[in-house]
């Protein structure tokens, strides 16, 4: 195109420079023809398209906008259009042919880049609220291959700009190894763990984390290429490197939440000084429970019987078998529990009796609410708590309390009850 446009000019009378001013009229005509198709395009097409999307029901078109994935895309159609002019236009052996098309190509190389970030963006944005999405850690893989891909994108580039072909590039990058995995060692170490974290199935958006170390114990949040985002309990927001979780050790309670029961294990100290065997009068007041006086009438046959055998009727109260007041009140907390609406009858129940410790005799209920809702949690084992010390007199139990200041007063002599309690 060059050449005729030379031997036109010269048939005009212009016979000097007609080179210059051939390349110049066509560097022209491609820049008001890049010039209209780019007012066409974003001027006319894309808020056409636009308002479609806004129009539209569905989240996928609204994303595209969002993410400039039709920008972006534009922007590639015209450097593909500049390229094919100067095809058309250009004689392919002058050096602004070459400079012009290593341009293009630069041009083309960036933002088909770009288009496949706006496309993983995309993606992302769809799945987010998907339950593929909260099985796999989606952010930090698509921010992987981003990473990967503007590493290729980059060598590319440089082997155009040099000449040179890109195996020969990351041949001679091979000695900048050691460099390379020092500046990238985070990214490469959160890639590994987030892989290892989504095939192990370790830790997903939502779960439950609990890791002292870091101070976090709350709900994940998010989980991308370098860290873990933990929303506390308290609301505040602990960022966790990725791949700490690797190396470091964390609880997930995402086990509790899927059950649909979370565990009581809490314990109340009796006091020593007030377990003893249980009279024929406290036998009588117990056996008008409903929840005991299945267990204490077989209980007393089977002791009557034991004693029976061993003749042990008048002998020493060593040499029988009796029932206890902690015993008996063991017996029937696991059975009120076994009754309670809000407590799962289908997991670990059971009232256990803990080795003793200077602050009394432990006896503890393991079990577990019908609820996993924390607020919901505490009220039912705040109940159960409250009704089992209020309960405790009934068998004759105290519950163990450390001496306070009020105590060491009552017990001095020659003080009014005015001064004991001041």
């Amino acid at each position: 195109m060059q050449l005729p446009l030379q031997h036109w000019l010269q048939t005009l009378g212009l016979t000097h420079y007609t080179d210059i001013i051939a390349t110049l009229l066509m560097l022209t005509a491609m820049i008001f023809i890049s010039l209209i198709i780019h007012l066409l395009l974003h001027k006319l097409l894309l808020p056409i398209l636009k308002k479609q999307s806004e129009k539209s029901q569905h989240l996928w078109p609204k994303s595209l906008f969002k993410h400039r994935l039709f920008n972006r895309a534009t922007w590639l159609l015209q450097g593909v259009l500049f390229q094919t002019l100067l095809h058309i236009l250009f004689d392919p052996q002058s050096m602004l042919f070459v400079a012009l098309t290593t341009l293009c190509q630069l041009w083309v190389m960036l933002f088909s880049l770009l288009i496949a970030f706006s496309l993983l963006d995309v993606i992302q944005a769809v799945t987010a609220k998907s339950e593929f999405a909260k099985q796999i850690p989606l952010r930090g893989i698509f921010q992987s291959i981003k990473l990967i891909m503007a590493i290729l994108i980059v060598i590319l580039m440089i082997s155009l700009l040099l000449g040179k072909s890109p195996g020969t590039l990351l041949t001679g990058l091979g000695a900048m190894t050691a460099v390379l995995m020092l500046v990238f060692r985070d990214p490469i170490l959160g890639l590994v763990a987030g892989i290892q974290l989504s095939a192990n199935d370790m830790l997903k958006i939502g779960d439950w984390l609990d890791m002292p170390k870091y101070g976090a114990d709350g709900a994940v949040i998010d989980i991308n290429l370098t860290t873990v985002k933990v929303h506390n309990w308290d609301k505040t927001i602990v960022t966790i490197p990725a791949y700490a979780l690797i190396s470091d050790s964390f609880k997930n309670w995402r086990g509790m939440s899927e059950s649909g029961g979370r565990r009581i294990k809490r314990s109340v100290n009796i006091d020593t000084t007030s377990i003893h065997f249980l009279s024929e009068t406290e036998i009588d007041r117990l056996g008008q429970a409903h929840l005991l006086s299945p267990y204490l009438v077989n209980k007393q046959q089977e002791i009557s019987q034991w004693n029976t055998q061993r003749d042990n009727q008048n002998a020493s109260l060593l040499n029988h078998r009796a029932l206890t007041n902690i015993g008996t009140f063991r017996i029937w907390l696991e059975n009120w529990l076994k009754t309670h609406p809000q407590i799962r009858q289908d997991m670990t129940l059971m009232v256990r009796q803990l080795a003793p410790t200077e602050n009394g005799q432990p006896i503890e209920i393991y079990a577990f609410t019908n609820t996993v809702v924390w607020a919901e949690y505490e009220a039912i084992q705040s109940d159960i708590f409250d009704y089992l010390y209020a309960a405790l007199p009934a068998f004759g139990l105290r519950v163990h309390q450390t001496p306070t200041g009020t105590d060491i007063r009552a017990l001095m002599p020659g003080q009014t009850d005015q001064q004991r309690n001041s």
